[in-house]
C-alpha cells in the first residue's frame, strides 16, 4: 500500500503542469536554445524562445550557407510576437516569417542562405521595446 502511494506521488511530481515537471521542461528546452544541430539531408536546425519580456533567447545565433529550419517558441502568458527578417538590412533578403505566434504556440520557418554575414531580425510589434536579434552567416 506504501508503494502505490509513493508510486502516485513520484508520477504526480512529473505530471506537466506540475512545478517540478515544469521546471524540468524549461531547463532541458533553455539548455538548447539556440544551439545549432544538422538534421536530415543536412538541415541547420536552431530554435529560439519569446515570452513575455519583449527578448528573443538567444538573440544571436550563427549558421553556415546552406539550408536552415527555425523554429520559434512563445513561452509567455500574456503577448503575441511575430519573426521576420530585416531584408534592407541583410547580405540578401530572406522572406520566411512568422505572422503571429500566440501564448504557447511553436512555428517554424525553412529558407536558404548563401550570402556570409549579419542578418538582423525582430518581433515588429516590440521592436521599439528591443525585441531584435541577429542571425550571423559564416562563410
Amino acid at each position: 500500500m506504501v508503494g502505490m502511494a509513493l508510486g502516485a506521488a513520484v508520477l504526480a511530481g512529473c505530471a506537466p503542469g506540475s512545478p517540478s515537471g515544469a521546471a524540468t521542461a524549461t531547463a532541458t528546452s533553455q539548455a538548447n536554445l539556440g544551439k545549432v544541430t544538422t538534421g536530415p539531408g543536412g538541415v541547420q536546425e536552431v530554435t529560439l524562445q519569446t515570452q513575455d519580456d519583449y527578448r528573443f533567447t538567444p538573440d544571436h545565433f550563427t549558421v553556415h550557407p546552406g539550408q536552415v529550419r527555425l523554429t520559434v517558441t512563445n513561452v509567455g502568458h500574456d503577448m503575441s510576437h511575430n519573426f521576420l527578417f530585416l531584408s534592407a538590412k541583410s547580405p540578401q533578403p530572406i522572406a520566411a516569417q512568422i505572422l503571429l505566434l500566440t501564448s504557447g504556440q511553436k512555428k517554424t520557418i525553412d529558407f536558404t542562405v548563401t550570402a556570409p554575414g549579419d542578418y538582423p531580425f525582430e518581433c515588429s510589434f516590440h521592436v521599439d521595446l528591443g525585441q531584435v536579434g541577429t542571425m550571423t552567416v559564416t562563410g
